[in-house]
């Protein structure tokens, strides 16, 4: 295991993930996690080489909503750049609602990044995280001459809806199932692929100035963004707005951007999928009723844009919202048998060791409760095993 790979292993264990053999579905050199059934289901892989880089693919789900917190996990200096797939939730400071279709960035280690990521909702996202022995020390090396540290270029792309050539490529990296020296060439030519293609892109952007934004235009947008949350099931008008903020319109435009890091009418759209994926899983309203409620004038344009912020149409998100919820109690179900049989399988052995020690002597094939017990409970254990999970652990030291 790679120092990365180490390091990024000691906070996926801390994290709740647990390590598991090999599926096939990605590369074999990687590593490979999955949540324990009490939190969800999925899979976790990454790949790691020495300090200098990571890739990360993320396949799984959560019960509940998750709070993430990169500061808490201690996460390394980095730049990292991911492909969302599918996804549901928010980013939070500022506010951002996390979309399917995009290419995001990231900075490990100097702005913590935090979010919500719902619950039911698969996370499918594919990622490529540069170390600073990478960039600062390995590509100065590399092109002496030429070396433009990427820390700036990260930064412009924020989040993308237009870099087709990095989608491509991070959607090659998911569908590569190689292995040995071959899988660890093919990795490091897509992480130098990568870094091209964002540098490249930096340089066709425009550049962008920012404008300064005093204390109480920030008040005036957190009042104009209240006003949003408050009202995005109705029609909203820039004109209403402006007056609120007591900001021209253009200037509104600029610096809600710039503080929200979205249009105004992306935001409103935000908190009108928020909505309708809430009353989605808690509601078995038809879908053309919540499409109006959250403030759309028709269901088929609604469906267009919760396909393209999660990744799913709302009818599949229904059904996977539902069919999860199922899964989960058949689990709870099932959990609470193994523990029931563990604790009756305990006490009848207790009782026998007793009986033991009394001079009573006693085979344990000759006792037809406790050999079914023991039965039971191999059975379980092996099924729990070849799903990569171990139910076992939460009954020690419980009574």
């Amino acid at each position: 295991m790679s120092d990365i790979a180490a390091q990024f292993n000691t906070m996926l264990i801390k994290s709740g993930f647990q390590e598991m053999p090999p599926n096939g579905k990605f590369s074999s050199i990687g590593n490979f996690y999955c949540l324990p059934k009490s939190f969800g289901e999925g899979i976790y892989w990454i790949y790691g080489e020495k300090n200098l880089f990571n890739i990360k693919i993320h396949d799984f789900y959560f019960y509940e909503d998750e709070f993430f917190d990169q500061e808490s996990l201690n996460w390394p200096e980095s730049l990292s750049i991911t492909y969302y797939e599918s996804v549901s939730g928010e980013e939070i400071m500022p506010y951002r609602r996390l979309t399917a279709g995009c290419i995001k960035t990231f900075f490990g280690g100097q702005h913590p990044y935090k979010a919500i990521f719902h619950k039911n909702i698969p996370i499918r996202t594919i990622g490529i995280e540069i170390m600073p022995a990478y960039y600062e020390k390995y590509l100065k090396e590399a092109f002496p001459d030429e070396y433009i540290n990427p820390d700036e270029a990260f930064r412009e792309i924020d989040q993308a809806n237009d870099f087709p050539e990095m989608v491509s490529l991070l959607r090659k990296i998911w569908n590569y199932n190689g292995d040995g020296m071959a899988a660890k060439l093919f990795f490091q030519s897509k992480v130098f692929e990568a870094v091209a293609l964002i540098v490249e892109h930096n340089k066709k952007s425009p550049e962008r100035g920012k404008v300064r934004i005093s204390s109480q235009d920030i008040k005036s947008l957190e009042n104009v963004a209240a006003y949003i949350n408050d009202h995005y099931n109705r029609e909203i008008l820039l004109d209403k707005l402006s007056r609120i903020a007591c900001m021209g319109t253009t200037k509104l435009k600029i610096t809600f951007k710039q503080v929200y890091c979205c249009t105004i009418t992306e935001y409103i759209q935000q908190r009108r999928l928020s909505q309708g994926e809430n009353l989605l899983c808690s509601t078995d309203f038809p879908i053309e009723q919540i499409a109006l409620a959250v403030g759309y004038s028709n269901a088929g344009r609604f469906s267009r844009d919760f396909k393209k912020s999660t990744g799913l149409y709302p009818s599949e998100y229904r059904k996977w919202a539902q069919q999860k919820k199922i899964n989960k109690k058949r689990y709870n179900k099932s959990f609470c048998l193994e523990k029931f049989l563990y604790k009756l399988l305990k006490y009848h052995l207790l009782s026998l060791v007793l009986s033991r020690a009394e001079g009573k002597y006693f085979d344990i094939f000759e006792n037809p409760l406790a050999f079914f017990y023991i039965i039971a409970i191999m059975f379980s254990w092996a099924r729990s095993e070849r799903q990569g999970i171990f139910l076992w652990r939460p009954f020690y030291g419980t009574e």
